[in-house]
């Protein structure tokens, strides 16, 4: 089982290190491309608004042609869009190995879980489900540190070349190991579930909830993309430095993330929801104290645009567990179509707010604390939701 498990995880780490190996490599990808940052800043919300929205899609497929074809193909994909990026010649070339990418996360993606839903249950599922998305906490960490390192050495292309060799032992992995699991029983719709899908998410209490979810996906797309225009460009870090604080933020979620699943045991989801709603706000006139009290010579201080960003992602971690949890609770009858609905709704709406904030003309950290200040509203609201009694709705 541990020989199928990291199996799992080559494939799990494809998303990851999707957005995170060329972040400290965008103003060289913008100068190589003849772009603007904000174009190739725009591609990770790109990238995960076309993850988000393709879950709807490959779900379906992977209960109608099984796990394993479906895992080959989106491997080949996001080697294909790899490729395109470490090729690109324009930006719009450039954006568009991104699509393929998202494309090819959708169908990794569905099959991981899926995988995990088919050989385990109960507490060793649980546990699994913990070991794959705890891997996916480290990457964030690394991931920047070991591409900025390849860029500031072979160029702004190499850390896709890079992504393309692992790609391709991933492959190979899959091809001869990754065995189809899928159950004989599995029941399978000829097209999408959209009546099911519009039935869920015209549902308050879960729309509500899913909400909260896109908010802090929002806060965080918009801070990854912008992080390296603010710390390299305006506060003057080298792509190593950048790498360093990006990755100490990296650590900094996963000890809140263990420490907000501890308290959760201990004060109750509806307590969680308000103290994530409050670090959401903080952190908003956390930025803006920043930009209105402190000189403009000072404001290029790393430390004023990392600590308000701390304190959001400790909301983020108080926020996603109680937000995801209640939002499904009412559907155990359907609990994957209503998962894959939950995921979309935050990757998509999170994609939509990244998209929304950096289009406006403010500046970067202006930009961030406006979707700060979403998120927080988000979880006030949902707090005040919290703590009805749930219904049970079957389909």
């Amino acid at each position: 089982m541990q020989k199928f498990l990291f199996l799992l995880l080559s494939m799990v780490l494809l998303g990851p290190l999707g957005i995170d190996l060329y972040l400290p490599a965008i103003p060289a990808i913008a100068l190589g491309l003849q772009s603007t940052e904000a174009v190739i800043q725009s591609s990770i919300s790109l990238f995960i608004l076309v993850m988000g929205l393709g879950q709807l899609v490959a779900g379906p497929l992977v209960d109608k042609w099984g796990r394993r074809p479906i895992a080959i193909i989106g491997v080949v994909v996001y080697l294909a869009g790899a490729i395109v990026a470490a090729m690109s010649v324009t930006p719009w070339m450039f954006l568009l190995s991104r699509v393929i990418q998202g494309l090819a996360v959708c169908c990794t993606s569905v099959v991981i879980f899926s995988s995990v839903r088919d050989r385990m249950s109960g507490n060793e599922a649980a546990r699994a489900y913990g070991f794959l998305n705890g891997t996916l906490n480290i990457i964030p960490a690394l991931a920047p540190l070991i591409g900025g390192l390849i860029a500031q050495y072979y160029g702004w292309r190499a850390p896709f070349w890079a992504l393309a060799g692992y790609t391709l032992a991933v492959m190979l992995l899959v091809i001869f190991k990754l065995p189809e699991t899928r159950p004989a029983d599995t029941q399978t719709n000829s097209g999408l579930p959209f009546r099911q899908y519009a039935r869920i998410l015209f549902n308050a209490r879960f729309m509500t909830f899913a909400l909260v979810n896109a908010g802090a996906m929002g806060m965080a797309l918009t801070y990854v993309s912008l992080a390296p225009t603010v710390l390299m460009n305006i506060a003057g870090l080298t792509p190593f430095q950048f790498s360093l604080v990006f990755g100490a933020n990296g650590f900094w979620i996963m000890a809140v993330s263990f420490i907000a699943n501890r308290i959760i045991h201990k004060v109750g989801r509806p307590v969680c929801l308000t103290a994530g709603g409050i670090l959401m706000f903080a952190s908003c006139l956390g930025l803006i104290a920043g930009i209105t009290l402190i000189s403009p010579a000072d404001q290029t201080a790393t430390w004023l645009y990392m600590l308000p960003v701390a304190s959001a992602c400790a909301g983020l971690a108080f926020l996603v567990g109680p937000a995801t949890s209640y939002a499904l609770e009412p559907f155990s009858g359907e609990a994957g179509v209503a998962s894959a609905l939950v995921g979309s709704v935050q990757m998509a709406g999170g994609a939509l707010l990244g998209f929304i904030a950096m289009a406006l003309p403010l500046q970067p950290k202006l930009s961030l604390s406006l979707v700060m200040l979403a998120g927080g509203c988000l979880a006030r609201r949902a707090s005040k939701k919290s703590t009805g009694r749930l219904t049970r709705l079957e389909p």
